[in-house]
């Protein structure tokens, strides 16, 4: 059986959150945990351009598990590290302020941490899901093997040790060991943080049992923005270590080299239609507009890997 008040450290970077911030520290303040655990959620603010600060520090003032600390450089592996040194639990559960957690997501979690102490990660299912018709379409993508390639924390699938996965509830030795974030790197930092995690010897394990919901971008541009930086940086990342990489970050690069060398655009346009289209449990409406956000969120992150791969320095620290 656990300590008397064990803790538990919930950190969140934050950076121009105003619609979605209450709402995610509602949903952390809230969760069941096993008997003699308590929680503290840790806020680390960037300087915002709405009321993300005000709403934050107001969340502070009404409750005192939670804690507010200035992040200035913006940084989402800054703001986590400082987060984690503002911390002392000895579970650390990383959240986004675009995720709101199941209420049974934390004792999940802890229940395969005390019954394998070699896992020093572990998460569970992304549900996206969507508010606008533009938003369902994204959603259903996350979840799709058409959209992002079908890994366990999007499309669901058997607990077991993976590569890495969506947020995670670390073992604090495990995080600590690892070195915590590289601020060096502003996207892919979950899973670059993972492989290190995994090379001491500990594992990284999913469980379908944790479920997070997470609100996708609402705008076109905001979408082909945030995938071709998350291919940028994924590709940096990548030099390092190309021949080990999962064969399903490979699908949207070639699909882009295809087409550069003449492979019929029309086919693949073709095939999206058909994806669209026999997609279930969507209004006609979203499915047209699936025939948009598919080669978006494919071309945009194929691009961004291809650059990454060929101009590292595109990928800049201070992104």
């Amino acid at each position: 059986m656990p300590k008397k008040n064990k803790l538990i450290s919930i950190v969140m970077p934050v950076r121009n959150e105003e619609r979605y911030l209450a709402i995610a520290v509602g949903s952390a303040l809230s969760q069941e945990l096993p008997s003699g655990y308590r929680s503290e959620v840790v806020l680390a603010v960037a300087p915002s351009s709405d009321a993300t600060r005000s709403i934050a520090e107001g969340l502070a003032l009404k409750n005192s598990s939670v804690r507010v600390v200035d992040n200035p450089s913006g940084l989402t592996s800054a703001g986590l590290n400082l987060a984690i040194k503002n911390s002392v639990g000895e579970i650390v559960v990383r959240v986004d302020a675009h995720s709101i957690l199941e209420p049974n997501y934390i004792f999940f979690a802890i229940a395969e941490l005390e019954r394998d102490p070699m896992i020093g990660n572990v998460g569970g299912v992304m549900a996206a899901e969507g508010e606008t018709e533009f938003e369902q379409a994204v959603a259903w993508s996350y979840r799709s093997r058409y959209g992002l390639g079908g890994g366990k924390f999007h499309t669901g699938g058997d607990a077991g040790e993976v590569e890495t996965v969506y947020l995670g509830v670390f073992r604090r030795e495990a995080i600590v060991a690892a070195g915590l974030f590289d601020e060096s790197v502003v996207r892919g930092q979950d899973w670059e943080l993972n492989q290190r995690i995994r090379n001491l010897g500990f594992k990284v394990y999913f469980t379908p049992n944790m479920q997070a919901r997470y609100k996708p971008r609402s705008s076109l541009s905001d979408l082909i923005m945030q995938f071709y930086r998350t291919g940028l940086w994924r590709g940096k990342l990548s030099r390092k270590d190309f021949p080990n990489i999962a064969l399903k970050y490979l699908a949207p690069p070639a699909l882009v080299l295809l087409t550069l060398l003449w492979v019929p655009l029309w086919a693949y346009l073709i095939a999206v239609g058909f994806i669209a289209l026999s997609a279930k449990g969507l209004s006609n409406s979203v499915r047209l507009r699936l025939m948009i956000v598919l080669p978006a969120m494919h071309f945009s992150w194929g691009v961004g890997f291809w650059l990454g791969i060929l101009f590292p320095s595109l990928a800049k620290a201070g992104e």
